[in-house]
């Protein structure tokens, strides 16, 4: 890649597809799965991205790269549900011998990028499709507002909105489990 102090300022030279696949694939996974709920539409989100980049890669503008990959895997998670007009596909029970070992996390790290409690996830799965991406991308990619608006391509003040009350309708979904603790907590102490 070009040094950007050179003397040929203008020139950038994209990275290799096999660089961009290797070190950006984790993290568009996870993003996608977080986004999706699922394995399978996490990894048919996270080829479509790829595919997308492999498309535009050579006209990509030098900037955040990271950003650029949050943009397209959140926009293609939108247009996904909107093209499935909310109806959900559930996948097969997966089973662990019909799986390749890679090279990638461990065992216990890929369980945890993959696996929410079953509420939460469940809470995360009846948000509407924009309110999920702003809150995923907040709460569990880290990334903040401003990034966020860049990604979604929308105004700070809407994005502070979503997550406002895509939060608000998930404390109202997991409300039930504060109810139980309490509940708990009042039965060990009589």
């Amino acid at each position: 890649m070009a040094d950007s102090r050179s003397a040929d300022f203008g020139h950038w030279e994209p990275p290799s597809w096999d660089e961009v696949v290797r070190t950006h694939s984790p993290r568009v996974y996870r993003l996608a799965y977080r986004l999706t709920g699922n394995q399978h539409d996490a990894e048919d989100l996270t080829q479509e991205v790829f595919i997308r980049v492999f498309r535009s890669l050579a006209t990509y503008t030098p900037g955040t790269f990271e950003g650029w990959l949050h943009r397209i895997t959140t926009n293609l998670f939108l247009d996904m549900a909107r093209r499935r007009a909310r109806i959900r596909f559930e996948g097969l029970a997966e089973s662990a011998g019909d799986r390749i070992e890679g090279r990638e996390p461990s065992p216990a790290q890929a369980y945890d990028d993959r696996h929410f409690d079953a509420d939460v996830q469940a809470a995360l799965d009846a948000l509407p499709p924009e309110f999920r991406a702003a809150v995923v991308l907040c709460d569990i990619e880290g990334l903040s507002y401003e990034e966020i608006a860049a990604t979604l391509g929308v105004k700070l003040g809407t994005v502070r909105s979503r997550i406002h009350r895509g939060r608000a309708q998930l404390r109202a979904a997991l409300e039930h489990r504060r109810l139980t603790a309490e509940r708990a907590g009042e039965v060990t102490e009589a």
